[in-house]
Order: C-alpha cells, then structure tokens, then sequence
C-alpha cells in the first residue's frame, strides 16, 4: 500500500530537514495530520511562507531582520567594534552573554575550497567596505575552530593588513567543567594559545 499524494509530499518535505530521516519524516507527517488542530497547520504553513517574505539580510551587517537596518546596528550607544561571526544564530549566542557590546558583521558562511565556496561567496567584501567607512577600533574575528573557520579568518586578516584597525581573534580552550583527557588537539592547543597571565 502507498501513502495518499499529500502524506508523501508532506512526508519528503520533513526529509529536507538535517537529521530527519524516513521514519521520522514519517512520524512528523503522521503527528502533523492526527494530533494538530486545522488552524494549527494554517498558522504553521503560514509561518513557513513568511518567513521567506518578512526575513531579510540586514543591509549593514548582514543578519537575519525583518527591516532595512537591523536593531543592533540601528543602536547608537553600541561600542565601534565589529566581532565578524559565520550566521546570525552566532550573534544570539553573544548577545545572550550580555558581554559584549559592540557591533556585528555576519559572513553567512565560511570559505572552503573542498565544498565549492570561494571568498567572494561569502560576506567578505563588505566587512572591508565597512572598516574603512565605519573605522572600527576593533575588529575581533569569531569563526569556528575548524580548517574553514581558520581559512576565513586568516583570509580576513589578510585582507584587511593595510586598515590599521586592530585585529583579534576569540580564544578557544577548554569548555567550563571539561576533563582535560577528553580534549581533542585542535581544542588543547587553542587553549594553551589563548592562555593569559593570573
């Protein structure tokens, strides 16, 4: 037996998801057609059209908004730095610290010659415009501790050399309340990298 054109096409949509497999897809579909009332799947389905209509790139920094300009560049009594991060949900986690109160700029991806992504494919070009136009007093560069994220990052600082704008780079070591013996390399040597005086 085969399932109704709709539970199938519902069912392959679920499967776009990362991680959503098959019988997952299936248990989604399933869940979606006898558990959720009708106005649930309206609002849902509305929700999915929305969001390729109301969210954009912030024209400044590149983050998910729904205006021209988003709030955090629309503030005035932010700090002039800039901490260049990989997607917007990187700026969420920062500002959930509440520790910093600078500027963003998003790349909306990272280079990485082995999956097809060159530099002018990521938000690269406009981070230089805006250290030269904005002349931030830092510009600290918080991609991931990975081969693209050390790519990126030391394309970063190549490009901007000639700015005289300081360039940093976040620390990486070990996690709060992590064994020393579970470590990976990359994460020991970043961490005796990024050590500082007591």
């Amino acid at each position: 037996m085969k399932y109704p054109e709709a539970l199938k096409r519902l069912i392959e949509s679920f499967q776009m998801y990362p991680g959503i497999g098959p019988k997952t897809a299936e248990r989604l579909a399933f869940f979606t057609f006898f558990k959720l009332k009708d106005e649930d799947i309206v609002r849902f389905s509305q929700s999915l059209l929305n969001l390729k209509t109301d969210v954009i790139y912030c024209s400044q920094c590149g983050v998910l908004t729904d205006r021209e300009r988003c709030e955090i560049c629309s503030d005035s009594d932010r700090r002039n730095t800039i901490l260049v991060v990989e997607s917007s949900r990187d700026v969420v986690a920062f500002e959930k610290t509440n520790q910093y109160d600078g500027r963003y700029h998003v790349l909306n991806g990272l280079i990485s010659p082995l999956k097809g992504i060159s530099p002018n494919e990521v938000n690269i070009k406009s981070l230089v415009n805006r250290v030269s136009s904005e002349a931030p007093g830092e510009v600290i560069i918080a991609t991931a501790a990975t081969v693209e994220g050390e790519m990126t990052a030391m394309y970063i600082k190549k490009q901007l050399e000639n700015s005289n704008v300081k360039i940093t780079r976040i620390g990486y070591g070990l996690p709060a309340g992590g064994d020393i013996e579970y470590a990976d390399e990359i994460t020991l040597v970043k961490s005796l990298e990024g050590r500082k005086d007591m």
